[in-house]
């Protein structure tokens, strides 16, 4: 195992592309020390920002033990071992990821999994803006892979989903799954306006309350449950909306009953 400890914190921001089981793999201590990082326009070794110690052979498996902020990219493309970060993180965390694990005992900042591909990211505090989510401009969005927030998200997450799976614990802001496809998102708590706006496919599940449904979203049915993955399921009953029609969409948006009594206006079109 690699530990890695902050030596210091930076005022600028660091590119830290290199933290990755596949680039850790089988180097020596002296090797991954020497490892190129950028803090702000200076080009630096990773011994410069970072205490590291090797407790085993075993280089797949990485701990960042304090808060890193400031560091962005961290496991960028890793499609194995696992990272364990004992404090919050800075953007970019997990992006292209194929596989692996990555586990934040804290909260992380913008593009966390972006364009993610496979794999696990579980968050035990809370995500910023734009989980899950590619680049402004580009339609890349999450095709496979899970992640996991304890706590709450922030605007625009996964916009442009094609696939996979997010459990959010607590509550997300406005625009989540975004021109979305596919994949199924499973939101704890409530979640902010434009709710799968533009959305043509999967699935969005409100266990809590919805600020508002989109205008070119039609009631189908009401469901007492509904499948998140093959062990877990949502308990409801959930008010069944499908769209965005605007875009032809069959995607299907479940909002909880009890939590959204306003909602039952919509109960004389079924």
């Amino acid at each position: 195992m690699i530990v890695l400890t902050p030596i210091k914190k930076s005022q600028y921001p660091i590119i830290a592309q290199c933290i990755s089981p596949d680039v850790f793999k089988e180097k020596t201590k002296e090797e991954i020390a020497n490892l190129t990082i950028w803090i702000g326009n200076k080009k630096r070794q990773l011994s410069d920002l970072f205490k590291i110690d090797k407790t085993s052979d075993d280089t797949l498996n990485i701990t960042i033990n304090g808060d890193v902020e400031k560091v962005k990219r961290i496991g960028w493309g890793m499609t194995q071992g696992e990272i364990i970060i004992n404090g919050n993180t800075g953007m970019h965390l997990g992006k292209k990821m194929s596989g692996g694990k990555i586990v934040v005992n804290g909260n992380t900042e913008g593009w966390t999994g972006s364009q993610m591909k496979g794999g696990l990211i579980e968050i035990r505090g809370d995500a910023g803006d734009y989980l899950g989510s590619p680049y402004r401009g580009s339609t890349v969005g999450m095709k496979k892979g899970k992640i996991i927030v304890h706590g709450n998200v922030g605007s625009d997450a996964a916009v442009f989903m094609k696939s996979g799976v997010i459990k959010i614990h607590g509550n997300a802001g406005p625009f989540m799954g975004f021109r979305k496809t596919g994949g199924v998102i499973h939101i704890g708590k409530d979640a902010g306006t434009r709710l799968g706006a533009c959305m043509t496919g999967g699935k969005i599940v409100v266990s809590g309350k919805l600020e508002n449904i989109m205008p070119t979203f039609t009631i189908e049915r009401i469901k007492k449950k509904v499948k998140i993955e093959a062990d877990d399921k949502a308990v409801g009953p959930f008010y069944v909306f499908l769209g965005d029609l605007a875009e032809s969409g069959k995607g299907k948006l479940f909002v909880s009953k009890e939590k959204n009594p306003q909602l039952s206006t919509y109960e004389r079109f079924i």
